[in-house]
């Protein structure tokens, strides 16, 4: 709508409204607040996209998804879990802090100092691993904004670190020459952090409640004397049905429309400070969707500044769940913990961890990380599907990486330093592989989370990626006889009936290849490479 029609609607002078806009305030429908371009807030509009080049070309990215809920190092949602009576998070946190009622979430944010954060470091050592882009967490559901917000209180800078921790990963990642990403998660905080309301049903502490509904008054004298907790925790309304904290409806309390309107108003202000290409929600769709069209303004401001900032070309990103075919032609589809079981048509992406979300100390323990083995196999498998794969590094409370994850990222880098040419730059082929598992993949549930259900790959499960006329079959094993089998580049077949003049391994040579009608047979060298969990054949 235009100005005019605003102000009459809001029943405003002329001269209050400019006073209003000029103290920063943000009206619904006002569209100077969404930058100019061709991109509307409409399914319709936004149906013009197309994925970046860059991005389609990247492949390989990697996320900090780091903030205070990383600092007792015990998982993730703990700015929830440590509200729900008799869960391990809640016993941990009795244990460390003390009860919730006396010291809740808003305390653990006052104890995470980041003391050991070296963004410039980190960066510059995940472009080494063969990260392409760079993704930050920007807030959680724990609702903190990790930059210099003027419309969030509760901020990295005023409280906890006192950094701007968006400001310096979004530094560092620019002197590294890595398109910057932010996640957006505070859209759930409304609901999710509602645990907060409650109190132990038992023991010594039942029925005294935590801290959730605590308010500015209560903070004279204390550390946060001056902070209305309610900014922070959002609960100043009914609990929803039990169970419901994360979808809207269907019981959930909906969020009140000056909640909504701040979360765009904040999540405004990060795309226009910070400048990113790539902003992921952590929405089914987008933030509220079905309730209000606030995603879909963010979406088209993201669009319309990226082509303003790189002078008429789109080069945004922006990444949503559980999309149907139609939203799918707006956002790049995010599938979490998981990947697709088919040659997707539309560029899409997988999000994983190397651990838990949140720093988890029980992992460190127990050595439960994922391998570097799975790292690359599920790099090169989500690549041959027409994906790109996002790997959460888990930061420690103090901002640093610990020496186990570390380890896995050098055999990461080692590897890609040999073979990244058949994942840069690449495109699917006209199948993405072969093998017995494809036949056993799990299926997804939801946002994903079908990642290691499935059978585990062998030496016959082979992947395909091409770059112009050179293809590219990425072999899961080493084969005990050297020989490896692969039926698709049968002769006389029809994925492709063109002649095989030379079969290539980066780092080892040309290869002794024979193709007849059951398969192209390519004979692996004597030596054995360092890594044999992912062989490339480069086929001309």
């Amino acid at each position: 709508m235009n100005r005019r029609t605003l102000i009459k609607q809001l029943g405003m002078s002329i001269p209050a409204y400019l006073v209003a806009k000029q103290a920063g305030a943000f009206f619904p429908g006002d569209d100077a607040a969404i930058a100019n371009g061709p991109f509307k807030p409409t399914w319709e509009s936004l149906s013009g996209y197309a994925v970046p080049e860059w991005y389609r070309n990247a492949k390989f990215g990697i996320w900090a998804h780091w903030g205070p809920q990383c600092e007792p190092e015990y998982g993730d949602w703990y700015a929830r879990g440590m509200y729900e009576e008799g869960s391990g998070q809640y016993k941990y946190h009795v244990q460390k802090y003390g009860h919730p009622s006396k010291f809740g979430f808003k305390d653990v944010i006052n104890q995470w100092n980041a003391d050991k954060w070296d963004p410039e470091y980190l960066v510059s050592l995940y472009k080494r691993v063969g990260a392409k882009y760079f993704f930050a967490m920007a807030n959680h559901h724990d609702n903190l904004d990790l930059w210099d917000s003027k419309h969030q209180s509760w901020n990295s800078v005023k409280v906890g670190p006192k950094k701007n921790i968006i400001g310096g990963w979004a530094k560092a990642a620019k002197k590294a020459g890595l398109p910057f990403g932010v996640s957006v998660h505070a859209s759930h905080a409304w609901n999710w952090l509602e645990v907060a309301q409650r109190s132990d049903k038992s023991g010594p502490m039942a029925g005294i409640p935590y801290d959730g509904n605590v308010t500015a008054a209560d903070g004279k004298g204390k550390w946060w004397d001056g902070l209305d907790p309610q900014e922070l925790y959002a609960q100043n309304h009914p609990l929803s049905k039990p169970g419901h904290h994360w979808e809207w409806g269907n019981g959930a309390t909906p969020p009140s429309k000056a909640y909504c309107e701040k979360f765009l108003k904040r999540t405004i202000e990060l795309i226009d400070k910070y400048e990113p290409e790539l902003i992921y929600f952590d929405d089914t769709v987008l933030p509220f969707h079905e309730l209000n069209d606030i995603g879909l303004q963010i979406v088209a401001h993201h669009y319309n500044r990226s082509i303003k900032r790189n002078k008429g070309k789109l080069q945004g990103v922006v990444n949503g769940k559980i999309l149907n075919e139609q939203q799918r032609k707006c956002l790049v589809w995010d599938i979490e913990r998981g990947q697709s079981n088919r040659l997707e048509p539309f560029t899409w992406q997988t999000d994983t961890c190397l651990g838990n979300w949140h720093y988890d100390q029980r992992v460190y323990e127990n050595n439960w990380y994922k391998s570097a083995k799975t790292v690359v196999q599920t790099l090169v498998d989500v690549v041959s599907k027409n994906g790109n794969f996002l790997l959460n590094v888990p930061v420690k409370g103090n901002g640093s990486i610990d020496e186990k994850e570390l380890v896995i990222l050098e055999e990461v880098a080692a590897w890609m330093q040999v073979n990244s040419e058949c994942i840069y730059d690449t495109r699917p082929w006209k199948i993405f592989g072969e093998g017995p598992a494809i036949s056993e993949a799990a299926a997804i549930s939801a946002q994903g989370f079908n990642e290691g259900k499935g059978r585990p790959f062998g030496a016959e499960d082979i992947r395909f990626t091409q770059q112009g006329d050179t293809l590219y079959a990425i072999v899961y094993g080493w084969p005990e006889d050297r020989k490896v089998k692969i039926k698709s580049l049968a002769e006389g077949g029809s994925y492709r009936p063109a002649a095989i003049s030379k079969v290539e391994m980066p780092g080892a040579g040309q290869l002794a290849f024979a193709r007849n009608r059951e398969y192209l047979e390519v004979t692996l060298p004597e030596n054995k490479p360092a890594v044999t969990y992912a062989l490339v054949l480069k086929i001309v």
